[in-house]
């Protein structure tokens, strides 16, 4: 049987990439014969301590790399962090060296999600950072296009690199609706995609 998983990885802080996540779950999984893999990455502290235990209480089981080898693509997101992925992703990220070198990525299709706290908090910046190491890793990015009419039409989160949502500093906003669309033909694009290329 073809393997036809595609990863969506994501950290989360205070659940809005982890909403994001699970909404372009459910738009890879409305393409018939595409799974999505729901993995996250702990929490690491500034001076280098584990502060998470090896198994999380709740919610998606933490990645492995042999989860990259896996799949057949992948949606990365995370929250922005002064315009950049935040370090728990970035550190999962250089770990990837031992992926790089075996070419274990190559060819994947991909593609990028994140939130943030304010309207000009560096959403786009965000995404288009976390491309980096993927274009790296040598895989092949999957924004979203303008035949999307919500692009045009949002007044809180989406581009055309892909989903974002504005969850304001305390985090209680809601996901919009156009946010939620956009999250979904994200997650079916990528599907779509990574099926025809296996």
């Amino acid at each position: 049987m073809i393997q036809s998983d595609i990863l969506v990885l994501y950290y989360s802080r205070y659940g809005a990439t982890r909403d994001l996540a699970r909404l372009i779950a459910e738009g890879i999984e409305s393409v018939p014969g595409a799974n999505a893999r729901l993995r996250t990455v702990p929490a690491i502290s500034t001076v280098c301590e584990a502060i998470e235990a090896s198994v999380p209480a709740d919610g998606a089981p933490y990645v492995e790399y042999a989860d990259l080898q896996e799949c057949i693509g992948l949606a990365l997101g995370s929250p922005t962090r002064f315009g950049n992925m935040a370090a728990p992703m970035k550190y999962f990220w250089d770990g990837s060296a031992s992926q790089w070198l075996s070419g274990a990525l190559i060819g994947k299709p991909a593609c990028v999600f994140t939130s943030t706290g304010s309207l000009h908090g560096g959403q786009e910046s965000t995404l288009l950072t976390m491309m980096i190491p993927l274009l790296h890793h040598g895989m092949m990015i999957v924004g979203l296009p303008y035949s999307e009419p919500d692009l045009m039409s949002t007044s809180t989160g989406g581009s055309p690199y892909g989903p974002s949502h504005l969850a304001h500093a305390d985090a209680s906003e809601p996901i919009s609706a156009e946010e939620q669309r956009l999250a979904k033909a994200q997650g079916k694009r990528l599907a779509q995609i990574a099926l025809k290329l296996i």
